[in-house]
């Protein structure tokens, strides 16, 4: 199948009308590319493609010009509204239309006032196939007027009071940039003390007498027109309560100052905004600004939160000093209530701005041109969202569209018109508009009904060059009405392309993701519609990629060495390469210390400027690659020096330093150390440390501590050396700020409680006189506390205490200043002593012969004096319950930890009586052992029995002898023997089943065939069943009449005239297998088979008996072992008689072997261990049967 795209047409209910129309506008509606030559043919509505902004500001003192420009076929013509009535170009001699444009120009820098072109104006483009609008767009001239005249009357404030300097700057258009100056332009310093609000005041959170100046100015710049308006410079004098008292204030009442606040500090209060909530109100995608200015003596800090939420990390910004919350791109998800706290030390105060997101409309799926051919359906979809929703209207070519002239082929349904069955007329521009209070939106699509046969606009034989496995995407532009079906093709003959190996676009494309060397050739897009076809050859050639084979790799060098990088490049050898090196992206220094060496640069005399990132780039037309690699020339940095210590308070103080050289290897920490010279001097810790960009630090200090510092650099070649120690610095003594830790409290002896616990060091005793108050009591009791304090130790010993009994401990730090916070009480016990009760009721229960359970009652608690640390079972064997063995059995533990009450004895031995007893353990030890209990397990199966051995043997007997089992489990009841022969072919002949008393260690077997292997399995019962069995083998003995038959047999088949008779046999069998072989070709059929068995010899039998055809004899099976248990020859064996005299029974295989003296040596081949025999092995005795078997 060769690979294409189509338009997919569905049959669906009516009731899915809309449905099937909106998915005919995804695939069937088409874009008309912007191709010139297609251009020129094919007609098409109007389409604006620029316009003026909805909100039109114009300079007053240039020429307006309001854009319309549109594209169409034929070029459209152009019309102007003014104010919603039509506006007559022709009539004002001021305003003209550009060439070939709707683009208005109103000459106004000759004559004419802007004022007078202010207004609403639209414009419409119209051709044949319909009318587009523009949007309404507001004209209105920038203002920047001239402040108001007032008179300022200097102010003159105490030291310390809130200020707020007002601007408020004339309303122009657009609204005006503020900012403060003086008198010589220069920007007034703001803080955090000192900042501008939004609303363009200036505000003082406390004033100082720096502050003092007659020349605080207001500027308002109006960018539209490049114009700065100056509002009256302000005077501001700040003085002191003294400077106050001694000059003026004899002479001035108190309602002459501003503001009636002291210079006292005083807690935040806002200056804006006022009370403790307000609201703001934001359109969504604008820029949210939240402002809170506050007042206060220490200057408040603010901060921002938002209630029930977070802040957008990525969209949120600080500006002022804090003091205003910004939020790009704001959306309905920010609405809620914004929080802003004022804090200094005396208070802190907050402000609550609820914030709602309103929404001008916004595009969800805004309407697309439609181009369709005649007969086909489509759809327009307008989807527009805000906040109120929008409404939604339609236009025709610029007319409402219940006014305009009606189309049977068009219907609206809401949002969407829905187009069937269109024809040439049914072609015009539709405009939506989707409107709310904040604003509207509109979006022109036009339907274009055309019927064009297919074109492709890709260039013919365009030639394509790609490097192997990167993507190759070859164009086959095109356009039709109907959409065409694209087809690729490769080669002359016409190849399909199939989908799994090639991806098309929807423009038609061809894309191969991982071209191959073979994917090069010539490659045909065929494109089809119900009008005709157009076809496009295109070429590939795929390249080999280019391959930095060796990378160059970070070094790192000393001053004044030489380094080398390497750079190795494998690239397709039809294709130019140039290799380039760049230092830090730029060309290499020209310095002969540079030397590019075939597949090498080299650096010699490497300097601190040297460092740096060298990149290799291979470049050839089709592809570049780079590597890259740094050189460092480094070193570890120089210590820090100037250390100074600043803001000496009782708990902390500031460190400040000098970094040293970083050594071209920038500095990543500070490492800060301290040394306490009072208690361990010589001795430096570690304190903190902070980045390497940072250089000063607030540290945490503890009482009672003489602080000395030191600082460290670090970057990634290691740490420099320390820097010279800072200045002494001593903290006052404190008492302690912490308890010691790990308090225990355990007894030794049965009447003592030991409180233990982790002293406190030097550094933690924050002052002189370090003791501890250790206090104790009866944890169930209502004892008061008894307490004592003891010097700086780590244990303290209570004795009189009774056994085991839980204390409450505390242990409370205490030095000359006063006592730690009080501790938290810990529990303890005192002294354990052993238990003094056994457990009680224990009984067991026996579930099989080598598991039993147990069962006691639990110790009283009381009694256990001590933790409860498990229970104990010593349990041993007392004797065999057949009294057979009656030592004394080693007695063995088992522990159950905790309050277990019960647990398993497992590996018990079968029919043996047991004692065991209990006892309870505490961290003592063991309590007095439960009274013995005894119980005996049941019988089980016996093991094997100790030794099976074959002594005795005859031609017909065998004798057994045995020892007992030596884990008999029982009384023993009886003995099974099993035994069964073994012929020479492996087969095991049949089982024969033997019962023997159980007080038998011997016994003989007779009647057997002499000269046979048996094998014998043997084992022993009791009433639990039958146990193990061993198993052994032995051969009677051989009958010597026997043996010299054999001998002769052997002697026969090693003469002449025997060896003669066998030749002829075959002989005899070849002609025969010849005449068989002819007559069969004529179509007869010899009856072999009969014959043959009628004179076969009885030592041969035919291989095949299924078809009756004579059988092909062989001796390839001849000597491989019957399975197991196998009585009767399977096919292709040789099948032996059953007589004693004959010589198969010895001579077959490896079974059976003759010495040189013609004696026997039995074996059995399928064991490894063989019985003894007299005299050495000797080379197999051919028998007539395999005489035979070699022949045929």
């Amino acid at each position: 199948m060769q690979l294409k795209i189509m338009p997919k047409k569905k049959h669906l209910p009516a009731g899915r009308a809309p449905l099937i129309l909106f998915l005919c506008q995804v695939i069937s509606a088409l874009e008309v590319p912007l191709d010139p030559k297609l251009l020129e043919d094919l007609v098409q509505p109007p389409t604006i493609t620029q316009q003026s902004p909805k909100d039109y500001i114009i300079d007053p003192r240039e020429n307006i010009v309001i854009q319309c420009e549109a594209k169409g076929k034929p070029p459209p013509s152009f019309s102007w509204t003014q104010n919603g009535t039509h506006f007559d170009i022709d009539k004002d001699p001021l305003v003209t239309m550009k060439p070939d444009s709707g683009t208005l120009i109103i000459n106004i820098m000759s004559e004419g006032k802007a004022e007078t072109y202010e207004g609403v104006y639209q414009c419409t483009a119209r051709n044949e196939r319909g009318a587009a609008i523009s949007n309404n767009i507001v004209v209105r001239p920038s203002r920047s007027p001239l402040w108001t005249k007032e008179k300022l009357e200097p102010m003159t404030l105490q030291n310390g009071q809130p200020l707020v300097l007002p601007c408020r700057p004339p309303v122009g258009l657009p609204p005006p940039i503020i900012f403060w100056m003086d008198n010589s332009f220069q920007r007034l310093p703001q803080s955090e003390r000192v900042s501008q609000g939004l609303n363009g005041d200036l505000y003082f959170s406390n004033v100082l007498p720096e502050d003092t100046r007659e020349d605080y100015i207001c500027y308002a710049r109006f960018n539209h027109t490049q114009t700065i308006q100056q509002k009256q410079p302000i005077s501001v004098k700040v003085i002191s309560v003294d400077e106050l008292n001694d000059t003026i204030a004899a002479n001035l009442s108190d309602t002459e100052f501003y503001g009636a606040k002291s210079n006292r500090e005083r807690p935040p209060t806002f200056l804006t905004p006022e009370g403790n909530a307000s609201n703001k109100e934001e359109l969504r995608g604008n820029v949210l600004s939240l402002e809170c200015i506050a007042e206060g003596l220490p200057t408040p800090v603010v901060y921002w939160i938002k209630e029930d939420g977070t802040l957008p990390i990525n969209r949120t910004f600080y500006r002022n000093f804090q003091k205003t919350l910004q939020i790009i791109q704001v959306s309905e998800a920010d609405s809620g209530n914004y929080q802003c706290i004022a804090k200094n030390a005396l208070g802190a105060i907050h402000h609550t701005i609820s914030v709602t997101v309103k929404a001008a409309p916004y595009w969800i799926m805004a309407p697309q041109n439609l181009v369709l051919s005649p007969g086909e359906d489509g759809a327009l979809i307008c989807r527009a969202n805000g906040n109120p929703k929008p409404t939604i209207s339609w236009l025709s070519n610029g007319v409402p569209i219940e006014i305009a002239p009606d189309d049977p082929s068009r219907k609206i349904d809401g949002d969407t018109i829905i187009f069937s069955n269109v024809q040439e007329r049914s072609s015009a521009v539709y405009q939506c508009n989707a409107s709310n209070e904040y604003g509207y939106l509109l979006a022109n699509a036009f339907v274009n009904v055309l019927a064009e046969p297919p074109r492709i606009l890709t260039s013919a034989n365009t030639h394509y060059q790609v490097i192997a496995n990167r993507p190759a995407f070859l164009d086959c532009a095109f356009f039709g009405s109907p959409l065409p079906t694209i087809e690729w093709f490769k080669g002359a003959k016409g190849n399909a392309l199939h989908e799994d190996i090639y991806v098309l676009h929807e423009n038609g494309t061809l894309g191969i993701p991982v071209p191959q060397k073979e994917s090069t050739g010539t490659y045909t897009c065929v494109a089809k519609n119900k009008l005709g076809m157009a076809k496009n050859e295109v070429n590939l050639e795929i390249k080999d990629p280019t391959r930095i084979i060796k990378q160059p790799e970070y070094a790192v060098v000393q001053r004044g060495s030489t380094v080398s990088f390497e750079c190795k490049v494998k690239h397709d050898h039809t294709l130019i390469l140039t290799v380039t090196w760049l230092k830090d992206d730029h060309e290499l220094p020209s310095d002969g210390r540079f030397t590019v060496d075939k597949d090498q640069l080299v650096v010699a005399d490497v300097g601190d400027d040297d460092g740096g990132t060298y990149t290799c780039v291979a470049n050839t037309t089709l592809d570049t690659v780079s590597a890259s690699a740094v050189l460092g020339v480094v070193d570890v940095p120089d210590p820090p020096f100037d250390l100074e210590l600043t803001d000496q308070l009782d708990k902390s103080v500031q460190l400040s330093w000098t970094p040293g050289d970083d050594n071209n290897s920038p500095i990543t920490k500070f490492i800060i150390e301290y040394e306490d010279a009072m208690h361990e001097a010589g001795l430096w810790h570690y304190q903190t440390e902070v980045p390497g960009t940072q250089t000063r630090a607030q540290l945490k200090l503890s009482p009672y501590v003489n602080y000395s510092f030191r600082v460290m650099a670090e970057n990634s070649l290691g740490r420099s050396l320390p820097s010279q120690p800072s200045e002494q610095y001593l903290t006052k003594a404190a008492e302690p700020d912490k308890n010691p830790m790990t308090v225990e409290g355990l007894g030794s002896e049965p009447d003592n409680l030991v409180i233990t616990w982790k002293p406190l060091n030097g550094f933690e005793s924050n002052g002189p006189g370090l003791q501890y108050k250790v206090s104790w009591r009866q944890k169930d009791g209502d004892d008061e506390w008894t307490s004592v304090v003891v010097a700086n130790v780590s244990k303290y010993i209570v004795s009189g205490t009774p056994t085991f009994v839980p204390y409450l401990i505390k242990v409370q730090a205490l030095n000359d200043v006063g006592f730690a916070p009080e501790p938290a009480a810990v529990m303890g016990h005192s002294g354990e002593d052993l238990p003094m009760v056994a457990p009680r009721n224990v009984h067991v229960n026996v579930l099989n012969g080598t598991l039993a359970e147990v069962h006691w009652d639990p110790v009283p608690l009381k009694s256990i004096r001590g933790h409860l640390q498990g229970y104990r079972i010593y349990y041993w064997k007392a004797q065999s319950s057949s009294k057979r063995n009656r030592r004394h059995m080693e007695k063995k533990i088992l522990i159950f930890q905790g309050s277990k009450t019960h647990g398993m004895l497992p590996g018990l031995e079968p029919f043996s009586h047991y004692m065991l007893n209990v006892r309870v353990v505490n961290g003592k030890g063991e309590g007095p052992a439960s009274p013995d209990k005894d119980f005996n397990t049941p019988e089980g199966v016996p093991s094997a029995p100790s030794a099976l051995k074959i002594v005795n043997p005859t031609l017909d007997s065998l004798t057994l002898e045995w020892d007992p089992p030596r884990h008999p489990n029982g009384i023993l009841t009886e003995y099974t023997l099993k035994y069964q022969p073994i012929n020479s072919t492996h087969e095991l002949g049949p089982l024969i089943d033997l019962k023997i008393p159980a007080n038998k260690t011997r016994w003989t077997l007779k009647n057997l065939n002499f000269s046979t292997r048996y094998k014998f399995y043997f084992y022993a019962q009791t009433s639990a069943g039958s146990g193990s069995q061993i198993t052994e083998e032995a051969v009677t003995t051989v009958d010597e009449g026997k043996m010299a038959m054999a001998s002769r047999q052997v002697d026969i088949a090693t003469q002449g005239w025997f060896i003669g008779l066998m030749c002829a046999v075959a002989l005899l069998i070849l002609i025969l297998l010849i005449v068989c072989f002819i007559r069969r070709n004529k179509g007869g059929k010899y009856p072999v088979k009969e014959k043959e068995d009628a004179h076969a010899d009885p030592e041969i039998q035919p291989m095949k008996e299924d078809d009756g055809t004579f059988g092909e004899y062989s001796d390839a099976e001849d000597h491989k072992p019957l399975k197991k248990g196998s009585r009767t020859p399977s096919d292709r064996t040789v099948k032996k008689e059953d007589s004693d005299d004959s010589l198969v029974d010895y001579g077959e295989g490896v079974n059976g072997q003759f010495n040189e003296d013609g004696s026997f040596i039995g074996q059995y081949s399928g064991k490894k261990e063989k019985e003894p025999a007299e005299g050495n092995e000797s080379s197999e005795a051919p028998s007539p049967v395999n005489a035979m078997n070699s022949f045929v």
